[in-house]
């Protein structure tokens, strides 16, 4: 499955648009996380846990995004994008979204 962020894939044509396809994960933080970074707040750098933890959340999002595509019988999103909000104190959606595409080589 190709994804991609532009509206076109350089090489292949668009034969057939399916649709909006969307993949997205809620999770929230844990208290463990929390107190990792408040400590991390008086020293600085990284934040690993809420690194990992957003990186899952991607990869949960995308994968579900993708399974809506198969389910469309595509073989390309074009338009990819993520975006997030906050849902309540300490939690947050991830979404993956785009549009389901099928492409032939030009």
């Amino acid at each position: 499955m190709m994804i991609v962020t532009t509206n076109e894939i350089p090489g292949k044509r668009i034969v057939k648009t399916l649709g909006l396809v969307r993949g997205n994960t809620i999770r929230c933080r844990s208290i463990v996380r929390d107190i990792t970074a408040f400590l991390k707040h008086f020293v600085g750098g990284e934040i690993e846990d809420y690194t990992k933890l957003f990186g899952e959340s991607r990869e949960q999002a995308l994968d579900r995004m993708i399974e809506e595509a198969h389910a469309l019988q595509a073989n390309a999103i074009v338009g990819h994008r993520f975006a997030s909000s906050e849902i309540m104190a300490g939690a947050a959606e991830l979404l993956a979204y785009g549009t389901a595409v099928w492409v032939e080589d030009l």
